[in-house]
């Protein structure tokens, strides 16, 4: 007279006898109802998705958060192969949500254009405005999940997170992935009249910025900044020792709009800079064989692009000098990056042969990372991106500072003049003119070869040690992370 379910089966053989199934949904949903999801929402830009991967990766194997990447195939694909010094098993942990995308060109970029802004990329930035209803959803789902929800975005993504507000457990905080001196003077001294906060010897080195990008991304900027002030807080890839005069003005300013803020930075090293790559790269076994400190690194980028004359001054410049190098050779990025090969430079006849043993030329992509923390290399010429400058100034490596666009000129004045850890490769006030191979050999030999150089490679080395520091236990950067994760935890 008895019919037996399956549930019933279980209750009865499987669980005792004062427990239910009800309890054991109810216990389910509870766990999952105390979880803090975080959702990562990065800007389509190579330093961008590179700078929120990091991130991700530390909220999610650091702090053992549930964490969600959202973006278009093509770009959470790019984040992924292009991971700098991560574990596979921490990127594994990650919950990638592949977002549809519409369709955008993708153009190669100009070797000869008048500005050196990546406006090849600006298809892939535009589709990248279209996302609001489809991120929405996702929050959606994701709140109804969960406790709390917390959107971590890039300020130029800030239109496409704003549902955030009509959500009763959610809020949102923006990743700055650029310098807060950069930050404060652009975006809160320019437009509010307010002089920049240095003493006059270094307001006369100041450059000038005028703008070099296309009306369209000045627009597309505008138009994301006026969504920002939803936030609750700012989070900066930086830190006090580095930049403790700006990140106090700038604290004092955002206590009058009520936000917090977070100089949580390096990210990257919480993130396991000590990872060496399961494939290993040849230019690291080339390394290994080079004396201490005796490389010059060579790497512009992602967004970068030169013009032959520019490669062929390079190449001479740098086998002029006599000094060691490896030189990362690849043309700046389109908007989808595995849509067409890139275009290969070509070097002065012979070149490859007459540096063999001395330099290394690599047309692939480099594990940055990897090659900065190595004992071998003793300089590092960049674009002076903060990406690249925070990784250079966290391994105590000297800057051949060589600014190509955007904030960049304002990171190299901050690396060669404040930190005094670089050196210019040409004043900005001369962005316009070429660079001879005779200025590139004087700059290479006295950041590599002289008492000067040696001088600023001790400031740089020290600096290093300092900042590596404060992301250990009890350290300034690593306290500043507790003290996000606790307030998002809360």
């Amino acid at each position: 007279n008895h019919t037996f379910t399956y549930t019933s089966i279980l209750k009865t053989c499987f669980f005792p006898l004062n427990f239910s199934m009800d309890n054991m949904n109810n216990e389910m949903l509870i766990k999952q109802e105390n979880e803090v999801a975080i959702i990562m929402v990065p800007f389509p830009a190579q330093s961008h998705l590179n700078q929120q991967l990091q991130l991700a990766c530390i909220f999610s194997s650091s702090y053992d958060l549930p964490v969600h990447f959202i973006g278009s195939a093509t770009h959470n694909h790019q984040a992924r192969v292009r991971a700098n010094g991560l574990k596979p098993s921490d990127i594994a942990k990650i919950h990638f949500h592949d977002i549809p995308t519409p369709d955008f060109a993708s153009p190669a970029p100009d070797p000869n254009a008048f500005t050196k802004f990546p406006s090849q990329l600006l298809p892939s930035y535009n589709a990248c405005t279209l996302l609001r209803d489809p991120i929405s959803l996702l929050l959606r789902d994701i709140s109804s999940k969960s406790r709390r929800v917390v959107v971590v975005h890039d300020v130029l993504m800030s239109y496409n997170v704003q549902d955030v507000t009509c959500l009763h457990n959610a809020e949102s905080y923006i990743f700055n992935c650029v310098s807060v001196f950069f930050m404060y003077s652009s975006f809160i001294c320019v437009p509010n009249g307010m002089p920049i906060p240095l003493d006059e010897d270094l307001l006369k080195k100041l450059p000038k910025l005028e703008p070099d990008a296309p009306e369209e991304i000045n627009k597309l900027v505008d138009f994301q900044l006026q969504f920002r002030d939803i936030r609750a807080g700012d989070l900066y890839n930086s830190n006090k020792l580095l930049e403790g005069t700006s990140l106090d003005l700038m604290e004092k300013f955002a206590s009058t709009q009520n936000k917090k803020q977070w100089a949580i930075g390096p990210i990257f090293l919480a993130a396991k800079i000590d990872h060496v790559s399961d494939k290993r790269n040849k230019c690291l076994d080339w390394l290994d064989n080079q004396p201490p400190r005796s490389v010059l690194y060579v790497s512009f980028g992602s967004s970068t692009t030169f013009s032959d004359k520019e490669v062929m001054e390079l190449a001479m410049g740098l086998e002029r000098s006599k000094q060691k190098f490896v030189w990362v050779l690849r043309d700046g990025d389109r908007g989808n990056i595995f849509s067409e090969e890139a275009r290969r430079f070509e070097l002065p006849d012979g070149f490859e042969e007459r540096v063999e043993g001395v330099g290394l030329v690599v047309r692939e992509w480099a594990p940055q990372l990897e090659i900065l923390a190595h004992s071998s290399t003793g300089g590092f010429m960049s674009h002076c991106g903060w990406n690249s400058c925070i990784e250079c100034i966290t391994a105590g490596v000297p800057m051949a500072a060589w600014a190509m666009h955007s904030e960049q000129p304002l990171n190299a004045f901050f690396v060669t003049e404040i930190l005094k850890t670089g050196l210019l490769v040409r004043e900005w006030k001369n962005h316009e003119e070429l660079v001879t191979a005779s200025a590139i050999e004087e700059v290479v030999r006295k950041l590599m070869a002289s008492e000067e150089g040696d001088e600023i490679r001790k400031r740089a080395e020290e600096l290093g040690a300092a900042v590596r520091e404060s992301i250990e236990k009890g350290g300034a950067s690593q306290l500043e992370l507790d003290s996000f994760i606790a307030h998002i935890t809360r």
